[in-house]
């Protein structure tokens, strides 16, 4: 399979590895600086841009009629109308805020706690995020997805970053080096606290799910989740 690296900063350099590794070929290998992109060998496009250029990296992948994953956060504002866009060109894309096949797990963890913790009183939810210092965004798109798949299962109306109201769960956004991802959920009482947990050790594990998607979204058509690709939910 031919892969377009839609950004080659260092998830798209681990997924290369990854994808080489896995005996694929990379068609593409675009930057930020990139201006055009040259699909006619690609199978798949991998988008892990930037907030500025993700937008215009999946929409071009979709006027190709190339299938388009993407990892980039912090564009989500515009995601419905990406979805739309496919739609309207019987585009194929997939959006996952985290790749990596333990968080997709965590994320199914933490549905079911909270519909656990909904029927309980006295907890109050709290969500802290550990990333690198390279990461644009804050809070972390898994953070944000972990957030509000707690909302829609209790009384809880939003998230935020500052002093929370009753009906926020507040996000607590840590950059240190070298970190490459931890998130953990807390729901604290006067009594005890519960807390679920996610640690990556690497980028491996990312660009890993990203590469299993790519290969699983070849030659499909429509609007995809992680959830279709692991077959769980």
């Amino acid at each position: 399979m031919n892969i377009a690296l839609l950004g080659y900063g260092r998830m798209g350099k681990s997924i290369e590895a990854i994808a080489l590794d896995r005996n694929h070929n990379i068609s593409l290998k675009a930057t930020s600086s990139t201006k055009s992109f040259d699909f006619s060998k690609t199978d798949v496009a991998i988008d892990f841009s930037i907030p500025s250029t993700a937008v215009s990296n999946i929409k071009s992948a979709i006027d190709a009629g190339v299938p388009v994953i993407s990892g980039t956060t912090g564009w989500l504002e515009h995601y419905n109308d990406v979805i739309e866009y496919c739609k309207s060109n019987n585009g194929t894309f997939l959006y996952a805020s985290n790749f990596s096949l333990g968080v997709n797990i965590f994320f199914e963890i933490n549905k079911q706690l909270s519909r656990l913790m909904a029927k309980v009183e006295g907890y109050n939810t709290e969500i802290e995020e550990i990333h690198h210092t390279q990461k644009l965004d804050a809070p972390s798109g898994t953070a944000i997805t972990l957030a509000e798949d707690i909302i829609e299962n209790t009384e809880y109306k939003s998230w935020t970053l500052d002093n929370p109201k009753s009906d926020e769960i507040r996000i607590e956004a840590k950059r240190i080096p070298e970190v490459p991802g931890t998130h953990e959920i807390t729901y604290n009482s006067e009594i005890d606290s519960i807390s679920i947990k996610h640690t990556a050790h690497s980028r491996q594990g990312f660009a890993l799910g990203a590469v299993i998607a790519a290969e699983w979204i070849k030659d499909k058509k429509g609007i995809f989740s992680m959830k279709d690709v692991l077959n769980i939910g």
